[in-house]
């Protein structure tokens, strides 16, 4: 092989990508200017990185946008539709080099909130995440089990509206994510064992229950569905360290500490 001229090894070169590219299922994504504004504009997260760190951002954009397959229903999907999602996935791993989300293969998207039997609600007013509409949660976004096991569920005015109002802390994007990275260890169970060391295991989870009765009690500041499982508890607190890192460190900071172990990020700085 290395005998042959250099014009024969070419189009070698890039049929062997072609195959490894086809077998691997990845798409190459090249992240735009219009994409870039979007981000700067729509996600305050991007908003507060450096130069450097905004391009890292994008090139985990574009693997995320390469591998997992987001589609529409009843909607036609848009880049900023596909910039949101991206950024809802990216935001929390975006402390490590090289995490993939193994236990996921499509992200679909609703037009907006819908019932258990993925039914739509048409009511154009968002409520808080967990909320119990006539008896039956309001949701908003869900990781898929049984034969929904891969995909996951998004409603595009929940998506929109956690990055058009990042103030009130809550993020349904990043909360669904939140939920795959603690499902990654086998179990959704406010524990993200791949992610946090043993020795800290205990202290997390005493933390989790002494803030769960506190909000029960009226007594945190903290979204009150945190306190229905941990699951819950670690996902509705990690909207609040990305989406108000400096409140979260000022009010709950041994909750922040913690939360900046398991994400290996600092936001507040």
């Amino acid at each position: 092989m290395s005998n042959l001229p250099w014009i024969y090894l070419v189009p070698i070169f890039f049929l062997s990508l072609y195959f490894i590219l086809k077998k691997k299922k990845i798409n190459l994504v090249k992240i735009t200017d219009d994409d870039r504004k979007i981000l700067n504009d729509k996600v305050s997260f991007y908003q507060r990185l450096d130069s450097g760190d905004k391009s890292k951002f994008e090139s985990k954009i574009a693997a995320f946008l390469g591998s997992i397959k987001i589609e529409g229903v009843e909607l036609d999907i848009t880049a900023l539709d596909e910039m949101l999602i991206a950024s809802s996935a990216i935001i929390p791993i975006f402390g490590f080099e090289d995490w993939k989300y193994k236990n996921l293969t499509a992200v679909l998207l609703y037009p907006d909130t819908f019932n258990a039997e993925f039914q739509f609600n048409n009511s154009k007013d968002l409520e808080s995440v967990g909320q119990v509409l006539g008896g039956k949660r309001n949701i908003m976004g869900m990781v898929g089990s049984g034969f929904m096991n891969g995909q996951m569920i998004l409603s595009r005015a929940a998506l929109t509206h956690g990055f058009a109002n990042a103030v009130d802390a809550e993020n349904t994007g990043i909360h669904e994510f939140v939920h795959l990275l603690d499902k990654s260890d086998g179990a959704a169970d406010g524990i993200p064992e791949n992610l946090l060391a043993h020795r800290y295991t205990l202290p997390w989870l005493k933390m989790m229950h002494e803030e769960m009765g506190k909000i029960a009690h009226n007594k945190s500041d903290i979204n009150p569905y945190a306190s229905v499982n941990e699951a819950e508890f670690f996902a509705v607190v990690s909207e609040y360290f990305f989406e108000r890192p400096d409140k979260l460190k000022e009010k709950h900071p041994e909750i922040y500490e913690q939360l900046a172990l398991i994400f290996a990020q600092d936001p507040a700085a």
